[in-house]
């Protein structure tokens, strides 16, 4: 093909593309005129950009760039002025006259009015890094005088509370210690607060011994190398710790106990056990081990004190009820009820035959009207996966066909997925109704989950018209196959509020569409969302094992990299959150350096720079 011919074949094309981009225009009419003013001309770009992705224009691309043009790569910004500009330069190669009205800005890297959209969602970018930290709280940050600011320093820019955890009591002193946070910092932090939504989860599961298994630290061969530590709190005092060790004992047993003490008793084995008395301080006593116990609730204890040669007598408290997992294996049966009857693991005979299989409740049963035989069920964010073999009125039988070779535990208020069904739930429930008064009076945007239709979003603008909150921020979650099946037109209805923002949620995404479609599907709604000129945030997992062990893995370091290309990166919480925090910001600093959402920044290469 000669040169003319390419010229003459890219012209044809692109003047093709363009009246499509006009067809689509009038044919999106209904839905751009009911669109937000703020939006207009970044929902007339969405349209554009359907249109020119109608089609494969993979040739015309190669053509493009052998005739040293744009190929249209980065046209989402600004389609029409994108075609314009390459068919300006074509003709001119042709000799025609130039094109009136051609924007000469339109291929630039940014566009004014998506950093206007961002800011106004996600707040202001801090220095020197255009994508935000969103992070979700933990609720001890109420308590805490300095946990936030050290956060807010680390490089969080945006606070996510999860509505499916806690209650407004927290949630309320979270927020306030957002604010003095904030204030104090200088730095202003949006708050975002996530409905639960219709999550569907796993019942619970029937109340195991009220026991603890204590174990010390042991080397590869066995042998103890550090003891165990217990601490004992008064049976009549609340604790609000979180570690698994705490004993309840009368507080007779915590006042007459000193350092050096001991404390004996029979586990519930019947084995003789020792603790010794390390500590001792207003909330207890701190206690060490060496050898392995099972502790029972009501098992005696006997106070040895040495300096004063007496032996006391006490019994330990109650202890907390261990969950019992169910442990399903491969070609394993699970029944799902429909009634809320505590699970429990399958029942053995002597010979290991199964008498009746394992079961556990779904907190979401009508789900059971929409789901059908030989179709796909996932648990626990797709570790266990099976088919479902039979259904009823009452419950639901599914086969597990993967889990890990020795077996994979499942507990309650676990996910459950439905990939091949269409499950038809309300959008809002009762309980997001509810909570949704309270983030209208305290937050700065609403989350709404498992976004599937459009109705999902009009019912919750309906409910933030009534409530006054028509101006709070709203982030559509993109967690299932029928979402992002749905996208554009999910787009253009929340379109009608402002701000919005979009959160690519990857748990359930993954489970729902396939892990192998995973990387594909994120890259197609990244792209819309360019287009609609609307802030995405990456979430799910991002460096997990950084904010939970303080040790980031090789491949979670390269997903944060990429998540460059978003507007905001979600952490979730964890023991070293603030170090996780500190992570992400310096890869994203080094990373801007480099890329622009998907653009790459030739800045000088610096092989054996810091």
């Amino acid at each position: 093909m000669t040169k003319s011919e390419k010229i003459a074949l890219a012209i044809a094309r692109l003047d093709q593309i363009g009246e499509q981009c006009r067809a689509f225009e009038s044919g999106f009419a209904a839905q751009l005129i009911a669109v937000h003013p703020e939006y207009r001309d970044s929902a007339r770009n969405l349209v554009h950009y359907l249109a020119l992705r109608e089609g494969d224009i993979r040739d015309i691309q190669e053509v493009l760039a052998t005739l040293g043009l744009s190929s249209l790569d980065r046209a989402e910004r600004n389609v029409m002025a994108s075609i314009q500009v390459v068919r300006s330069a074509l003709g001119a190669m042709a000799g025609e006259p130039p094109l009136e009205d051609v924007d000469p800005g339109a291929l630039e890297l940014r566009n004014p009015g998506a950093d206007s959209h961002r800011e106004a969602i996600l707040g202001e970018a801090p220095d020197g890094r255009d994508v935000s930290i969103m992070v979700t709280l933990p609720p001890e940050v109420g308590d805490d005088d300095s946990l936030l600011q050290e956060m807010i320093l680390a490089g969080m820019s945006v606070a996510r509370i999860n509505c499916a955890r806690d209650n407004k009591e927290v949630w309320a002193k979270m927020i306030r210690k957002v604010r003095e946070a904030s204030a104090d910092s200088g730095r202003h932090c949006p708050i975002v607060m996530d409905l639960a939504g219709q999550k569907i989860r796993t019942g619970d599961l029937q109340p195991g011994p009220r026991v603890i298994h204590l174990r010390p630290k042991r080397d590869p061969m066995g042998r103890t190398i550090a003891p165990r530590r217990v601490r004992l709190v008064p049976d009549d005092a609340v604790w609000r710790g979180t570690k698994s060790a705490v004993v309840p004992v009368p507080r007779d047993c915590i006042e007459y106990a000193h350092e050096g003490d001991e404390i004996r008793f029979k586990d519930a084995r019947g084995k003789k056990r020792k603790f010794t008395v390390v500590g001792k301080d207003n909330k207890g006593l701190v206690l060490e081990i060496y050898k392995g116990a099972y502790l029972a609730s009501g098992s005696k204890l006997h106070l040895i004190r040495q300096q004063e040669g007496e032996k006391l007598t006490y019994h330990f408290g109650e202890l907390p009820n261990v969950e019992q997992p169910i442990l399903l294996r491969p070609g394993d049966t699970l029944i799902l009820t429909r009634a809320a009857i505590p699970g429990a693991p399958a029942v053995e005979d002597s010979k290991g035959n199964v008498i009746e299989p394992a079961h556990i409740s779904c907190k979401q049963p009508e789900v059971f009207d929409f789901v059908s035989k030989d179709q796909r069920i996932a648990l626990n964010d797709g570790k266990i996966t099976g088919l479902v073999s039979s259904i009823n009125a009452d419950q639901l039988e599914m086969i597990v066909t993967k889990a890990k070779p020795a077996g994979s535990r499942l507990r309650g208020d676990r996910g459950i997925n439905f990939p091949d069904s269409d499950i038809r739930l309300p959008g809002i429930t009762s309980v997001d109704k509810e909570d949704l008064k309270f983030i209208v009076d305290h937050a700065d945007a609403v989350s709404l989950s498992f976004v599937k239709r459009t109705e999902d979003i009009v019912a919750l603008q309906d409910e933030l018209s009534e409530m006054g909150g028509d101006s709070l921020g709203l982030v559509i979650k993109i967690e299932t196959k029928d979402g992002f099946r749905n996208l554009p037109e999910l787009l253009l209805t929340a379109m009608r509020s402002y701000p919005i923002a979009l959160m690519i949620a990857r748990g359930d995404l993954a489970v729902e569409a396939g892990w192998e479609r995973l990387a594909e599907i994120q890259e197609e709604i990244l792209w819309l969302c360019e287009a609609a000129r609307i802030p995405v945030i990456w979430a799910t997992q991002v460096l997990e094992r950084t904010a939970k062990r303080g040790q980031p893995s090789r491949a979670e370091i390269s997903d944060a990299a990429l998540s460059q290309r978003a507007d905001c990166v979600m952490l979730n919480k964890g023991p070293h959150i603030i170090a996780a925090i500190r992570m992400l910001d310096n890869i994203l600093r080094r990373m801007q350096g480099h890329q622009y959402k998907k653009t790459p920044r030739m800045r000088r290469l610096k092989f054996s720079a810091d």
